[in-house]
């Protein structure tokens, strides 16, 4: 500790040795020092600091011999608590006392500084630090700038390699497995892009509706889809004016704040804030050259997105369009394959797996079924009377009847030549008979008209139930030879009829 007599001593001398120092230290880069702290550590001073602690913080040299509470004042209010932590820490243990923190400088805001002070106690248990402390705001900017570039080019190969794991993916997906590999690509890029939503919509034909058919959401945020099937966009007429930018400039829609939408967006806004959503991005999906829907991300909260987020975006909706494009393209190779091209109802390749599906479900679950088997009566003299062109009109008229006379749930298909089947899900006999009848009386009050000729068509009918077979074992083949051999015991019986286990119920 430096005595009061020592402090104040020879004037002319003392002063003297100010100047030296003072004149021996503007030539040195940062403040020079002596920190003093009492034993009892309630007091302390600067004995000496260079003068520029006045051009750096606005301090007079002498203002900090008696107290150093003005230079500590310049201290970050977060790092203040740490830097009187570290002169304990070094005074407990007389170690070099070495830290960094922010100070404000003379004009305003803060930039870093590194203290490097060596302690020294006084016979009195007081401690005396000699130092310097310096700016190393330059070293701090360019280590943030390191640490950013290192960001940067973590995130660019993470999104890379993401990009390349989804790709493969996509390539390697089988028949079918389309909406899984939707499901974990909106997985991965909501996690990825840290949001709080991801999802895919379709357009209608015209536009005018929109549906979500995809959909992820983070752990805690509600699931929008099942109130986003079929919605009219009729009375949204901003969001309208965005799908046109879609459509016709492939434009990305970036609402950065909900709140701030147009006065125009009032009812965009409204659903969107009663959805949670704060900000959001759409980016159109193409599929053979066609926008049919978009790719999105929502946030719930204010956020800063980065300023490539669109270019990101459109990279994830391109991949998203060649996958739809290329599962498109597969459904109809598949329903080439497994449709009669003339018409259009599905053929054997698809019945076959079909009715086995029902057996196996008969067989868990007890569910009934029924199988008919419908032929256009006399068809070769009718090809013979208009030709084969009239044949396939006949056939394609009948076709379209069977269509309109059956449930969605129901299976039709053509057997081959002028025989149909049709399977009938979920019914009772008395209810399969009604069915088959309805059909028949249809071909009745159906005009077969050819080149200005009406054609008399009338069809017969055998139908096979899944409940006949409790004494031998049911297989397609089975169900099918059993409603073949009624359908021949209804030519048997004059046509125009059907016959199933009842009996021939004519029309």
């Amino acid at each position: 500790m430096v005595s009061k007599a020592s402090r104040s001593g020879n004037g002319q001398q003392t002063g003297l040795s100010a100047r030296f120092f003072q004149k021996l230290t503007s030539g040195v880069p940062g403040v020079l020092f002596v920190y003093w702290v009492s034993s009892e550590r309630d007091s302390h001073r600067c004995p000496f600091i260079s003068e520029h602690v006045q051009s750096l913080f606005g301090i007079e040299p002498s203002d900090l011999s008696d107290n150093a509470d003005p230079i500590f004042a310049m201290i970050h209010p977060e790092d203040v608590d740490a830097v009187m932590e570290s002169i304990r820490a070094s005074a407990d243990t007389l170690k070099t006392w070495s830290y960094r923190a922010r100070l404000m400088l003379k004009h305003g805001g803060y930039e870093w500084f590194e203290v490097n002070a060596e302690p020294e106690r006084q016979p009195d248990g007081s401690t005396l630090w000699f130092g310097q402390f310096h700016n190393i705001q330059h070293y701090k900017d360019l280590e943030q700038s390191l640490r950013e570039s290192e960001a940067e080019f973590s995130f660019q190969a993470g999104f890379q390699r993401l990009i390349a794991r989804l790709s493969t993916e996509f390539i390697n997906l089988g028949f079918g497995t389309i909406d899984q590999c939707i499901d974990e690509l909106l997985r991965s890029i909501g996690l990825f892009f840290k949001v709080d939503r991801a999802y895919l919509y379709c357009f209608t034909e015209d536009y005018s509706v929109m549906t979500n058919t995809h959909e992820w959401c983070r752990d805690g945020v509600p699931a929008l889809i099942d109130t986003q099937q079929q919605v009219s966009i009729e009375n949204f007429h901003w969001w309208q004016e965005q799908i046109e930018g879609m459509v016709s400039g492939s434009r990305v829609v970036f609402i950065e704040d909900v709140d701030r939408l147009p006065r125009e967006a009032a009812p965009e806004r409204a659903l969107l804030q009663e959805q949670g959503v704060s900000s959001m991005f759409c980016v159109p999906i193409r599929v053979r050259g066609r926008v049919t829907g978009f790719f999105g991300v929502d946030s719930l909260r204010r956020r800063t997105w980065r300023l490539d987020q669109a270019d990101l975006l459109i990279i994830v909706s391109g991949l998203l369009s060649g996958a739809l494009e290329r599962n498109r393209l597969e459904e109809e190779l598949l329903n080439q394959s497994i449709r009669d091209p003339l018409t259009g109802l599905h053929n054997r390749r698809y019945l076959m797996p079909r009715l086995d599906e029902m057996l196996g479900r008969s067989n868990r679950r007890g569910e009934r079924f029924a199988l008919a088997i419908f032929d256009i009566d006399h068809f070769k003299k009718i090809n013979d009377s208009i030709g084969h062109l009239g044949g396939d009109y006949i056939l394609q008229r009948f076709a379209d009847i069977l269509v309109s006379q059956t449930r969605s749930m129901d299976v039709v298909a053509r057997f081959g030549g002028e025989e149909f089947i049709v399977v009938f899900s979920a019914v009772e006999h008395g209810d399969v008979r009604q069915l088959v009848q309805r059909i028949l009386e249809a071909v009745h009050e159906e005009s077969f008209i050819f080149d200005d000729e009406e054609i008399p068509v009338t069809v017969s009918a055998g139908v096979a139930g899944i409940e006949e077979f409790v004494d031998r074992p049911a297989t397609p083949d089975a169900l099918i030879a059993g409603a073949d051999y009624r359908l021949y015991l209804a030519k048997q019986a004059g046509r125009d009829c059907l016959v199933d286990v009842s009996g021939t119920l004519r029309i």
